[in-house]
């Protein structure tokens, strides 16, 4: 395979505020003859997900930043193509983190076989990967929602929203998205049978349809976006009720973090949960969350939506795509025929 040409991406410059192509670089290479243990694999589908944004930046995370000059990595499905790893096979499908690629190189180390026959290979990018699984440890094991509670969910239109609010339904919750644009909204209500959606790029008063879209106040609040419409999300929670920090994608771009209302005050006089969290905080349940999504997607109880941009070279442009809100479900990008 020497003279196979690869095509990589690589982190060309920090981006300060929204990122741009110009911090983005393409390479061509030539894919390296396999050593023993290795495997060859042609990337399909490509992830792009906002916790990217983070990692482009040198500030101190729980990830560790991508490196100037190297390549992006997140989540890929490919196929091995050429296999000198007695565990894999050439033709098999795998998902894992690899190089923002046309191909990857992999001693096999994190990587998962995939079975099409049990559900589409795009799925262990979303709904049975990595969103996935966010959505369900984030909501059941920080949220613990309770029949006949409110669940609201920020960012409800995204590949976690999504999943968190028919999970919340499965439970027995009301459930309320926020999302920005009409065409979300109406997905939220009318497709997966959330009980309420607020546009909040068009809502005059974000507080006041929330106080009306949630009537009995907020038990459980799922947040993904943060800032102004966490404020006011904040101002409703009831007694005992549980937040689970997920993402602030409203703040990734910002040059300077403003500042807001002070929760600590509501969350001490109603004796409330704030939680941070990762998926790879609950890693060790990782088996659990994936047999019960599975089960659930398998008999219609979670549906999902991909919005798949094709081609390599549109990379770039599809995860900008993820601050402009192009996205409803899970954003991809399609590299090569399966």
């Amino acid at each position: 395979m020497t003279n196979l040409l690869n095509r990589k991406i690589l982190l060309a410059s920090r981006p300060v505020g929204m990122p741009d192509e110009s911090n983005f670089e393409f390479i061509e290479e030539n894919v390296p003859e396999l050593q023993d243990g290795e495997v060859l694999i042609r990337s399909l589908y490509l992830s792009v997900d906002p916790y990217m944004r983070g990692r482009m930046s040198d500030a101190k995370s729980y990830a560790k930043p991508y490196e100037v000059g190297q390549p992006f990595k997140g989540g890929v499905v490919g196929k091995v193509i050429e296999s000198k790893n007695s565990r894999f096979e050439a033709g098999q499908y795998v998902d894992g983190l690899m190089e923002w690629a046309e191909y990857n190189v992999s001693d096999g180390g994190g990587l998962r076989r995939l079975n099409p026959e049990l559900a589409p290979v795009t799925t262990a990018l979303h709904v049975l990967g990595m969103p996935g699984l966010t959505a369900y440890f984030g909501l059941l094991y920080i949220g613990e929602p309770k029949e006949g509670e409110t669940v609201v969910v920020s960012g409800a239109s995204g590949a976690v929203g999504t999943v968190v609010g028919q999970i919340a339904k499965l439970k027995g919750c009301r459930v309320v998205g926020i999302a920005g644009g009409d065409d979300k909204c109406a997905y939220l209500t009318e497709e997966l049978g959330f009980d309420a959606a607020i546009n909040y790029k068009t809502a005059d008063n974000l507080r006041k349809a929330l106080k009306e879209a949630c009537p009995n106040g907020v038990d459980v609040y799922f947040d993904n976006v943060g800032g102004t419409v966490s404020d006011a999300v904040m101002s409703l929670i009831n007694f005992q009720s549980r937040t689970a920090i997920c993402g602030q994608i409203s703040q990734y771009n910002a040059d300077k973090l403003p500042i807001g209302p002070r929760v600590a005050g509501q969350l001490l006089t109603t004796s409330s949960l704030m939680k941070g969290f990762i998926v790879s905080d609950y890693a060790q349940h990782n088996k659990e969350g994936i047999t019960q999504l599975t089960q659930w997607v398998r008999e219609g109880k979670i549906k999902y939506r991909e919005t798949i941009v094709e081609g390599f070279d549109n990379t770039v442009d599809a995860f900008l795509g993820l601050f402009r809100g192009d996205n409803i479900g899970k954003q991809l990008v399609k590299v090569a025929e399966e």
